[in-house]
């Protein structure tokens, strides 16, 4: 799984390139301090700009924040994709929920922000929203590409829910707080994974 939010880097000096390092230096600072503790004159120093080369990408720290986002949803499913490319057999299934957690691990404080602020701010709700449909058509797209039974969006919509909630009580310490074990509950996951990637007729391997 990929372990970091990064997508291909443009040639260097070009508006492109500017704000991806710009988006970089935001997912750094995110995640190390939170949303609330930073502002947009100190993501654009983080890259090593100037606040007015931030205006000229973003409009605000919300904005930079989505773009964030946005490319950690994408990493996540690189990851994801890549397990489903390297094998259609056995243990599948666990890789994809050991990337995940590990996605989530990383990203620990970046995803207590976006909960947060998903409860708090009607415009970080809708594009949290838009994400949730995003992923639900990718989920629906790698079956297709990779021979996986198709299921319901419902289904998969559950799926969804079900492991990025756990994952984020994983990663927050939240399942071992609640005196449950750790590990018998990512053996839950990879049970739920691996039947959801089987055919309805219990064919297949993961």
């Amino acid at each position: 799984m990929q372990a970091v939010i990064r997508r291909a880097r443009p040639r260097r000096g070009t508006p492109q390139a500017t704000r991806e390092r710009l988006v970089e230096a935001a997912a750094r600072v995110f995640n190390r301090d939170g949303y609330h503790a930073t502002d947009s004159n100190r993501l654009a120093r983080a890259a090593g700009y100037a606040p007015g080369t931030f205006y000229k990408h973003f409009a605000d720290k919300r904005e930079i924040f989505l773009a964030v986002y946005d490319a950690w949803v994408t990493a996540e499913w690189a990851g994801v994709e890549a397990e489903l490319s390297r094998s259609t057999g056995g243990g599948v299934a666990a890789r994809i929920v050991d990337g995940v957690l590990a996605h989530h691990r990383r990203w620990r404080t970046l995803r207590v922000s976006l909960v947060g602020l998903v409860g708090t701010d009607p415009a970080v709700r809708r594009a949290y929203r838009r994400q949730r449909v995003r992923q639900i058509r990718m989920l629906a797209d790698l079956r297709t590409r990779h021979g996986v039974a198709r299921r319901s969006p419902e289904e998969d919509a559950v799926l969804l829910f079900t492991l990025e909630r756990t994952c984020d009580a994983l990663a927050a310490g939240e399942v071992g707080e609640l005196g449950l074990s750790v590990e018998r509950t990512i053996a839950v996951l990879r049970r739920l994974v691996r039947d959801a990637l089987r055919d309805p007729s219990g064919e297949g391997t993961a």
